[in-house]
């Protein structure tokens, strides 16, 4: 036989530029949707167990935050996480489709799910660059109010951080790594998450109906995959997405109730000796909540091919 004269499955092109447009568009659309809900996830999993709770549910958190800080407080931090969040949903997204590329079998054929997970996860561990800086600035920011809140209710001052402010502190008592606190447990979520959602998103993606004249899923059938993709994966890593947010959040040992973590395995065990397995799930559903439409909304925003279109134009 002459293997010379046998075609290998014909690999479609890959253009990167489009896609890193695309993802960061879809990233800004998306985090400026969703960012609410994101500030009352992190301060439920930052709040200790006890009677001295500040917040009773999702709900009483919104309520509590509008009340105190107004509709801008519901944005606290958005600017450094809007700033950033291009950066790293056009890296999440594009390199997943990068990977996944160099991974296929031939055009038109499934890609097996171990290399889907592999493209997922490879796509994870490329963001943390961007992911761990942008995520500890707004956790701090996030949680700046409910930690003023506590000292006011003490009788304490606590003085208005500013994103500005703590990225500088940070860089002049620990340097360049010190916007990197907790870069370990945000490659444990972000690399987790990313292997179980792409591909999840992938299957999902292929049983609804697709475009006229195209093998593309209509919009509408792709926000409801990243929906129910960014959910369940949002859920399976909670564990770990608590972790990470207390490693980054404001640490105050003055304070009462306030526990301070080293790494990631003192926080796990901190965390369930003093509140058991359910904190671990805490923040969970408002996380889902979260998760679902963002990236539902970024999925269909980096489908719709916007940056196709406005490079067209251009050429």
């Amino acid at each position: 036989m002459d293997y010379k004269k046998i075609k290998k499955p014909a690999i479609e092109e890959f253009s990167l530029l489009p896609k890193i447009i695309n993802g960061g568009i879809a990233g800004i659309i998306g985090v400026s949707v969703v960012f609410p809900l994101d500030l009352v996830k992190t301060r439920l999993q930052n709040q200790p167990d006890g009677e001295k709770r500040m917040y009773k549910s999702m709900f009483d958190c919104f309520r509590k935050t509008y009340s105190s800080e107004g509709y801008f407080g519901m944005y606290r931090g958005s600017a450094v996480n809007i700033l950033l969040i291009t950066p790293e949903k056009a890296i999440k997204l594009a390199a997943n489709d990068l990977f996944r590329h160099h991974l296929s079998v031939g055009a038109g054929v499934q890609l097996p799910l171990g290399r889907e997970m592999l493209a997922g996860a490879s796509a994870g561990l490329c963001q943390i660059i961007i992911t761990t800086p942008m995520e500890l600035l707004k956790i701090q920011m996030q949680d700046a109010g409910r930690v003023a809140a506590l000292a006011i209710a003490e009788g304490r001052v606590v003085e208005k951080a500013s994103a500005t402010k703590l990225a500088l502190g940070l860089l002049k008592e620990k340097g360049i790594f010190g916007l990197y606190k907790g870069i370990g447990a945000t490659m444990l979520r972000d690399v987790s998450f990313s292997a179980v959602y792409f591909p999840l998103f992938a299957r999902l993606n292929q049983l609804g109906p697709r475009k006229k004249n195209s093998n593309e899923a209509v919009f509408w059938w792709s926000f409801i995959s990243g929906c129910l993709s960014g959910s369940i994966a949002a859920l399976s890593v909670n564990p770990f997405d608590v972790v990470k947010t207390r490693l980054q959040a404001i640490t105050k040992v003055d304070m009462p109730g306030q526990v301070k973590y080293n790494g990631i395995v003192d926080t796990f065990e901190k965390t369930y000796k003093n509140e058991g397995v359910k904190a671990f799930f805490k923040g969970g559903a408002c996380r889902a909540i979260v998760i679902a439409p963002l990236f539902g909304i970024a999925q269909t925003v980096y489908y719709l091919g916007v940056a196709e279109n406005l490079l067209s134009f251009i050429h």
